[in-house]
């Protein structure tokens, strides 16, 4: 009797989830047999649980380079995101009645950000400037400049995009903040003394030291990217991710300066300084904190040998256009992009056909983002760097993202663009 061994699998899709490290696993068990109490009980075991907490969140931030009750446990990268923006606009309102804040992001930017946006413009609670890209997918400084005003109280732009890698200047964009900030307080300074020496009283619009706030989703940069110093990188929030990280599902952070107020999302028990009620989950925060330091560790040899595997990549990737038929092109910029990213997109074939038919192959990619899988338009993403369509009469049809992960070898590339050639083979005759 002939025995069908299972293919191999090769997991392409990192970028949308990653597996859960063994070291990480193995601290995650021990708290679940052992430190199960509520960690606000005050009797021993609870005690216990407590100084976990405490210890995981001391680490990260001694990873960050911030302080301890900098570090806030949220559900998820998408609820830190919402914490960062919601919290800031209704937190800045309810001391500023009457006015109506504005926030600032990118077209780019990750759902959590883009869809809260157009629920506070929706129910009018602020006014949202969404900043063009280039053909890059590099957000564009001085669009972004020019959109600062008296009432902008927060700035959002991602580190690096989750569906075509791209990094952002974070620290250029900060440094945009910091002169229109510094202006700002000059304005407003000269403005109160010009009222007192005519006696008048005067108030300052805000907080003038404070306003506009810079925050960041770091939710794909902390594998590869600089983290490693808040103050350098000059953030005033960030959103991480820990299934991003090799940790477990169902847990993010949200740094937060610890001079920045926010209004909370919702009521409850007062855990996490007051900003997200409920129960934490002790053995799911311990493993993040490792599986945190484990890739802060790792994080220079991972990225020179993934951007190697990811060259290699792109390279027969887009050599395929030759041999194929089909015309091949990269989607973001060739250099600034993640170490683990690839996207092209492949005209006259539906990406969504190509990730089934690999998916038979046991090749494991995604098409758009996986956030947003469900979704039958076409990538927003794409749409903001493709301004015109192909000259040729060409149809796009969305596009492929290949994310690579600590498991991926050369080898797998050769497989994948092996089994790609194959299947635009198999359909050419209906191009």
């Amino acid at each position: 009797m002939i025995k069908f061994l299972p293919k191999k699998k090769i997991y392409f899709d990192n970028s949308g989830s990653t597996q859960v490290d063994k070291k990480v696993l193995k601290i995650m068990t021990t708290c679940e047999k052992k430190y199960f109490a509520n960690p606000s009980a005050i009797f021993s075991d609870g005690v216990k649980v407590r100084s976990l907490i405490d210890e995981s969140r001391k680490k990260i931030a001694k990873l960050i380079n911030a302080h301890n009750d900098e570090i806030i446990f949220t559900g998820s990268g998408t609820e830190s995101d919402a914490l960062a923006l919601l919290g800031v606009v209704r937190g800045w309102r309810i001391k500023n009645k009457g006015l109506l804040p504005h926030v600032i992001t990118s077209k780019i930017e990750h759902p959590a950000i883009l869809e809260n946006c157009r629920l506070l413009e929706s129910l009018g609670e602020a006014e949202v400037t969404y900043v063009s890209v280039d053909k890059d997918g590099i957000i564009k400084l001085d669009e972004l400049e020019g959109s600062l005003k008296e009432n902008t109280v927060l700035v959002s732009v991602m580190y690096a995009n989750n569906e075509i890698g791209t990094i952002q200047p974070i620290q250029e964009i900060a440094k945009i903040i910091r002169r229109f900030r510094k202006s700002e307080n000059e304005k407003q300074k000269h403005f109160i003394e010009s009222s007192i020496d005519a006696g008048q009283g005067a108030r300052p619009l805000k907080n003038i030291s404070v306003f506009p706030l810079f925050h960041t989703d770091a939710c794909q940069a902390v594998n590869y990217l600089f983290t490693e110093n808040i103050e350098k990188l000059g953030v005033d929030l960030m959103t991480f991710n820990s299934s991003k990280i090799y940790g477990p599902k169902g847990l993010g952070i949200l740094f937060k300066k610890r001079d920045i107020e926010l209004c909370p999302l919702y009521g409850g028990g007062g855990q996490e300084f007051g900003l997200r009620p409920g129960t934490e989950s002790v053995a799911l925060i311990a493993g993040l904190a490792e599986a945190f330091d484990v890739t802060n560790k790792i994080k220079q040899k991972e990225s020179d040998r993934l951007t190697k595997i990811r060259d290699y990549g792109i390279e027969k990737l887009l050599a395929l256009s030759a041999v194929s038929g089909y015309r091949i092109i990269l989607n973001g910029d060739k250099n600034k992009r993640l170490p683990n990213n690839i996207n092209i997109s492949i005209f006259g074939i539906s990406s969504e056909l190509l990730v089934i038919e690999l998916s038979a192959l046991s090749i494991f990619v995604s098409e758009k983002s996986a956030c947003k899988s469900d979704d039958s338009n076409k990538s927003y993403v794409i749409n903001a760097i493709r301004k015109v369509c192909p000259k040729d009469g060409s149809k796009i049809d969305g596009s492929l993202r290949v994310s690579l992960g600590r498991n991926s070898k050369k080898g797998d590339i050769d497989v994948l663009v092996s089994a790609i050639q194959k299947i635009l083979d198999k359909y050419s005759k209906w191009k």
